[in-house]
């Protein structure tokens, strides 16, 4: 039985089909047979808010197999994590990759509609990995981010990739590597 993968995408208008979907053609390129990638369109990708989101996100988990690992670029990353922070999924993920996502909260960015967290123990998934990946040379979420990310998740594994962009330059290489690791040590 195939490994599925929810993939959420980050916000901006066309992101979904001209930006993200590369992120999800690498991956599948990268993984090859044995995985299936889920990914939904966000409604309202171009201006996106943190209770619309949640709730296309928690739809998304009532479909979900337990084992299904979870991933999320930009803001698609970070309303991922708040939604797990906020109403654990019913379904036990095998893994919660974030990849370039905005820290909503002191020295990272502000939001009118996420809460702002500068702890998130006890708050996850407890027996699932979560990746942490972010491009040294990425221009809209800066690499400071990641380091935030870090305190306020200390069991994330946290990767900051040279020479790469927001997209990672459309190559999920490292985070497929993680995938099978995790995937294959479930079994």
């Amino acid at each position: 039985m195939p490994v599925q993968i929810l993939f959420i995408q980050g916000a901006g208008e066309g992101v979904h089909d001209r930006w993200d979907s590369r992120l999800v053609e690498s991956l599948e390129r990268e993984l090859g047979e044995g995985f299936v990638i889920r990914y939904p369109q966000m409604p309202n990708e171009g201006s996106p808010t943190y209770s619309v989101w949640k709730a296309a996100l928690l739809c998304e988990f009532r479909s979900l197999e337990d084992g299904t690992i979870f991933v999320g670029h930009s803001v698609g990353a970070t309303v991922l994590l708040h939604t797990l922070a906020d109403e654990p999924s019913s379904t036990n993920p095998a893994a919660v990759v974030l990849i370039a996502a905005p820290f909503i909260g002191k020295e990272g960015w502000s939001s009118d509609d996420i809460k702002e967290r500068s702890d998130f123990r006890g708050l996850l998934p407890q027996d699932a990995p979560i990746f942490l990946y972010h491009g040294i040379e990425d221009q809209i979420v800066p690499v400071q981010h990641a380091r935030l990310y870090a305190k306020a998740i200390p069991q994330a594994v946290v990767r900051t990739l040279a020479h790469r962009d927001h997209q990672l330059n459309n190559s999920l290489k490292e985070i497929a590597e993680d995938i099978r690791s995790t995937a294959y040590a479930g079994m």
